[in-house]
């Protein structure tokens, strides 16, 4: 019996990011940033600009008897996007299309109504908060922290 579904949930999201069409020339990064990345897109599973914390989990008994558990999972996410000039309306409105693509591919359609499960590894999962931040810093920079939250049944 599995302890958690949090590293199956981090696999499928990833692997339902890299699937996305609407996300080419966007690195998808598994975790925190490396270096010498040359894209000016990027979005981080299991990691946030504010801080190190990749997943917050919770779990409880599900019922009497204890034979199944109930796991609650906020899985940090960011999105950033850079360009070379100053102009903060290109990057900051480009983090929102890219967040509007995550969102996209987290809900059911005909197409794929598997993807709020996450391919069956959680109950649902859904995008329920995020926040902008803006820098200039060798050009304009946009990022955006979202949380993906899931719901297990163990």
């Amino acid at each position: 019996m599995a302890t958690s579904a949090v590293p199956a949930a981090l696999d499928e999201i990833l692997e339902l990011l890299r699937s996305a069409g609407d996300l080419n020339g966007v690195r998808i990064v598994d975790g925190p940033p490396g270096v010498n990345f040359t894209e000016t897109d990027r979005i981080y599973v299991g990691w946030s600009s504010t801080g190190d914390q990749a997943v917050d989990i919770q779990q409880a008994f599900a019922s009497a008897g204890a034979r199944r558990r109930d796991e609650d999972a906020s899985i940090s996410c960011y999105i950033e996007s850079r360009n070379g000039g100053t102009d903060m309306q290109k990057p900051r409105l480009r983090v929102f299309e890219i967040l509007a693509v995550v969102e996209d591919a987290l809900r059911a359609t005909d197409a794929a109504p598997e993807a709020p499960t996450l391919n069956g590894t959680v109950l649902w999962s859904e995008l329920t908060a995020g926040s902008l931040d803006q820098a200039q810093d060798q050009g304009a920079i946009a990022g955006l922290t979202f949380t993906v939250h899931t719901r297990a049944r163990i």
